[in-house]
């Protein structure tokens, strides 16, 4: 009896210090050097935007194998992977840095990785998105801008934060979708030719894109808002663009107005 008395308490003891191991785990790191004294008033860190990649892999293994290991040229991640059957991985927590971004800019963030989740979607970047893996994208950009308070109109792609780098999603992707439930920046209402003066520049850098390579920044332009190629801005552009300036304006769509009647009514 004593024996099993011995027993119980070596696994209790047993128990009771992987218990502590597993809280030691989860707690944050402390300096040695100092005394901690905790304060409440401190939160993790908060996304401001939501960055989508295609794989550019031939599986969802093969996928999670790039994400979960070094690589030669280096460790990537994402917060979620989305595979064409529309089943969800998660990678990294939300609150956590996942390395998936790189370098690049989107308006006045630098360092996208810190700023943003990472949603990798399963597509080897040269075939439609499957509709299962777009129905759970929806499902999951409902989520996470509702949890993790990120404007819905934050959404983009990696190739218009890094557009001499990279070109996913592609010009494959269905923008006009997402735009349709409510995700990305899209144009709205009719367009209409913009005033004398309007700068399409100006307007590509307010809605965050990089200048520095300019024929790549209108050619990730064209993928996201018109599902073309091309490395020049014609007429059209100018008007996507003045529609979604005013957007970010918040001054409304000057070509939403009814015409005036003719002879003045």
């Amino acid at each position: 009896m004593s024996a099993i008395l011995r027993g119980g308490r070596g696994l209790l003891t047993l128990v009771a210090g992987l218990a502590l191991l597993a809280a030691c785990s989860h707690a944050p790191p402390r300096n040695p050097l100092a005394t901690w004294t905790p304060s409440p008033n401190h939160d993790f860190r908060r996304p401001l935007l939501i960055v989508l990649h295609f794989t550019g892999d031939d599986s969802t293994q093969q996928a999670l194998d790039t994400l979960r290991t070094g690589n030669d040229s280096g460790p990537v991640s994402a917060h979620y992977l989305i595979d064409r059957d529309g089943h969800i991985d998660q990678l990294v927590p939300d609150q956590w840095r996942a390395w998936h971004a790189g370098s690049g800019r989107w308006g006045t963030i630098t360092d996208l990785n810190s700023a943003s989740i990472g949603i990798e979607l399963d597509n080897n970047g040269h075939e439609p998105f499957s509709q299962p893996l777009v129905d759970s994208l929806l499902r999951l950009l409902g989520d996470l801008t509702t949890r993790l308070h990120i404007p819905p109109t934050q959404i983009i792609g990696h190739e218009d934060l890094a557009p001499t780098r990279k070109d996913d999603p592609g010009p494959s992707f269905p923008w006009g979708e997402l735009a349709q439930a409510g995700f990305g920046l899209w144009p709205r209402g009719p367009l209409c030719d913009p005033p004398a003066g309007f700068d399409p520049w100006m307007a590509l850098a307010v809605v965050g894109y990089p200048l520095d390579d300019r024929p790549g920044t209108v050619r990730s332009f064209h993928h996201h808002f018109r599902a073309m190629q091309g490395e020049m801005l014609d007429t059209e552009d100018a008007r996507i663009l003045y529609n979604l300036a005013q957007q970010i304006d918040g001054g409304g769509n000057v070509c939403s107005a009814p015409a005036a009647p003719a002879g003045g009514g």
